[in-house]
C-alpha cells in the first residue's frame, strides 16, 4: 500500500478514544501469573509461556473459559487496580485520551468477591490516570447473558449504589442461544435508574439480534454488529440513525468470526456509511491494543488515511464525553 509510513505516523501520533474494552481482557499472562502467585491461586499452566499457548480460540465459548479461568487471580481491590493501571500504561503508550471500559462483575461475585471490591479498584486506577496523565475514563458494567436475567437483577441493585462511577450498562459473554429479549425488563429498570444503555449483537448472532437490542434495549450502541451487512433494511436503519458499531476486527479473526483479516467486512461497513470504530475487546487474548488492531487492520484492508480518520472521529462522536470535549478532540485529529 502506498505511504503506509504517514499512515503509522498518523496513528501513534493522533488521540484517541475506546469504547470496547473489557478490563478482565486486559489481563496479560503476566499479570495473571504474578497475581496467581500473590494470592496463591491456582492456574492451569506451569508458565507464562504456556498460559500465552493456551491463548489460541476455535469460538468465543472457548475462549470464554480461559476467560473466566484467567479472573480467578483477581481477589483484592489492587488487583483491580493493577489490572486497570496496566491497561493505562498501555493507553498512554496508544495516545488513547479517553477510554470507556467494560466490566464484569458476575464473573467476581461467585467467587466471593465483593461489588465494591471490583468497582474501587478499577475506579482508583481510572482517578490516578487522570490525575497523572489527564486520560478520562467512563465505566460500564455488563450483565452476563448466559445467565438469568433474575441474577442479573441483583447486580444492578448494586451498580445503583455506584452511581457516581458507572455511566451504563452492557451485555456480554455468550450470544448464541441468548436473545437480547431476555434482558428486556432489565434494562427497562436500568434506564429507569439512569443508565445508559449499549450490548453486544451481531458477532455471532443473527441481525436479529441488533434489532432487538435496538427495539427492545434501546441501546444507545451496538457493540460488535458485523453481521449487520447480511440485513439491508439494518443497514440502512444504522446508517440513518448514526448508531454506532464497535468493531474488534483482531477479536473477530482470534474467534474465528472470519477466516483472516483480509476478509473482515469494516471497509464495506465503512463505505456503506455505517458509524464504524476500531476497538481491541480483549487485547491480552487477542494480540493487540488498539493502535496493533487500527495497524493491521489498515494493512490487511488496504485502509486509506481518511478512512483511519473517519475511524477514529467516530469513536469520538460516539463516546459519552459532552459535546464541547467531544469537539475539542475531534478538532486535534
Amino acid at each position: 500500500m502506498n505511504n503506509f509510513n504517514s499512515i503509522l505516523e498518523f496513528i501513534n501520533k493522533t488521540p484517541k478514544t475506546e469504547l470496547h474494552l473489557h478490563i478482565e481482557g486486559s489481563l496479560e499472562p503476566e499479570l495473571m501469573f504474578k497475581l496467581s502467585k500473590r494470592n496463591k491461586v491456582e492456574i492451569p499452566f506451569k508458565s507464562i509461556d504456556e498460559i500465552k499457548s493456551a491463548y489460541n480460540f476455535t469460538d468465543l465459548d472457548s475462549f470464554l473459559k480461559i476467560y473466566y479461568e484467567g479472573s480467578n487471580v483477581l481477589i483484592n481491590e489492587e488487583d483491580f487496580f493493577d489490572l486497570t493501571w496496566e491497561y493505562i500504561l498501555r493507553c498512554k503508550k496508544d495516545n488513547i485520551v479517553h477510554t470507556e471500559i467494560f466490566f464484569d462483575p458476575q464473573s467476581h461475585i461467585p467467587r466471593g468477591i465483593s461489588f465494591d471490591t471490583v468497582i474501587n479498584g478499577i475506579h482508583k486506577a481510572l482517578t490516578r490516570a487522570h490525575t497523572e496523565f489527564g486520560i478520562t475514563s467512563k465505566i460500564i458494567m455488563c450483565f452476563l447473558r448466559h445467565l438469568d436475567e433474575e441474577q442479573c437483577f441483583e447486580v444492578l441493585n448494586h451498580a445503583v449504589r455506584h452511581k457516581d462511577k458507572i455511566i451504563g450498562v452492557g451485555l456480554d459473554s455468550s450470544e448464541k442461544g441468548n436473545p437480547p429479549q431476555k434482558f428486556k425488563s432489565l434494562f427497562e429498570e436500568a434506564i429507569k435508574e439512569g443508565f445508559l444503555t449499549v450490548a453486544h449483537a451481531g458477532e455471532e448472532g443473527p441481525p436479529e439480534y441488533i434489532w432487538d437490542s435496538l427495539n427492545l434495549l434501546k441501546v444507545k450502541r451496538i457493540d460488535h454488529g458485523v453481521q449487520c451487512l447480511q440485513d439491508d433494511k439494518l443497514v440502512e436503519k444504522l446508517r440513518d440513525s448514526n448508531i454506532p458499531l464497535t468493531v474488534c476486527p483482531l477479536s473477530n479473526i482470534k474467534l474465528c468470526v472470519f477466516d483472516k483479516l483480509e476478509n473482515h467486512n469494516l471497509k464495506k461497513m465503512l463505505d456503506k456509511g455505517l458509524r464504524v470504530m476500531v476497538n481491541s475487546d480483549d487485547p491480552a487474548y487477542f494480540g493487540g491494543y488498539l493502535n496493533t488492531n487500527l495497524i493491521e487492520t489498515a494493512k490487511a484492508l488496504q485502509l486509506s488515511l481518511e478512512d483511519i480518520k473517519i475511524l477514529i472521529q467516530n469513536s469520538f462522536k460516539s463516546s459519552f464525553l459532552d459535546e464541547k470535549t467531544k469537539n475539542n478532540w475531534l478538532s486535534k485529529i
